[in-house]
């Protein structure tokens, strides 16, 4: 009963968080900015702004595929907001930004996280596979694949956890940035920005919650010496 419940609240959560996002990015992507300049133009004067200049701009089919890439400082941006001048794409190209000025100040959240990906990815695999390992083989006691479970889903939920302040900050940099730079003319583009940030803040939200739900149940037997299911 237990694991089917947390599994709906889970699933509600991530689909409404994704919902919410995809459907405020295509609003605000209807709307043009006054500035009428790019997503990649205003990555560009964001990051310019901070001194950065070595970072390459490159765009990718998809929607919301956005993200920066630290190892080869690349921002890429998706095809509509590479090209587009909406506030949907000035908002998403200067989040991405942010992230580039975190790597560059040595944001210490970025660092964490960046550390934390390689153990991150393993804990994926191991609460992925290990359930329907211990269920077909019966080779790992059920205690055991508690424990194993606890941690895995432990490292997740600590990845996402660390994630938190490092999405919330890039979106603050984003905000600071616009508005330094000028690329926001009125107090309308500024709560479309907001709006558009907040909304993609709760894919975050959702993915802490969802990881700190699973740990907790699978830890909650081991600490009470409980090994059944309910």
């Amino acid at each position: 009963m237990i694991p089917l419940l947390i599994f709906a609240v889970t699933m509600g959560l991530s689909f409404w968080a994704s919902h919410r996002v995809k459907s405020v990015y295509r609003r605000y992507a209807e709307e043009p900015s006054i500035s009428g300049i790019t997503g990649a133009e205003a990555a560009r004067r964001v990051m310019a702004d901070a001194g950065i200049q070595d970072v390459e701009i490159v765009s990718q089919e998809g929607e919301l595929v956005d993200h920066y890439d630290p190892t080869h400082k690349r921002l890429v941006l998706s095809t509509d907001n590479y090209r587009g001048h909406s506030i949907s794409a000035l908002a998403v190209s200067a989040h991405e930004a942010g992230h580039a000025i975190q790597h560059a100040r040595a944001y210490a959240p970025l660092n964490m996280r960046m550390a934390a990906v390689g153990a991150t990815q393993f804990a994926s695999q191991i609460v992925m596979w290990l359930p329907l390992i211990g269920l077909f083989t019966g080779f790992i006691r059920p205690h055991t694949v508690l424990f194993i479970m606890a941690i895995g889903w432990g490292v997740i939920m600590l990845f996402n956890l660390i994630t938190l302040p490092v999405e919330f900050d890039a979106s603050n940099r984003a905000r600071a940035a616009l508005r330094h730079c000028g690329i926001l003319s009125t107090s309308t583009e500024e709560v479309g920005v907001g709006r558009v940030l907040n909304a993609a803040a709760l894919t975050y939200v959702a993915a802490f919650l969802t990881s700190l739900g699973y740990f907790i149940w699978h830890l909650l037997p081991l600490l009470t010496g409980r090994r059944d299911e309910d």
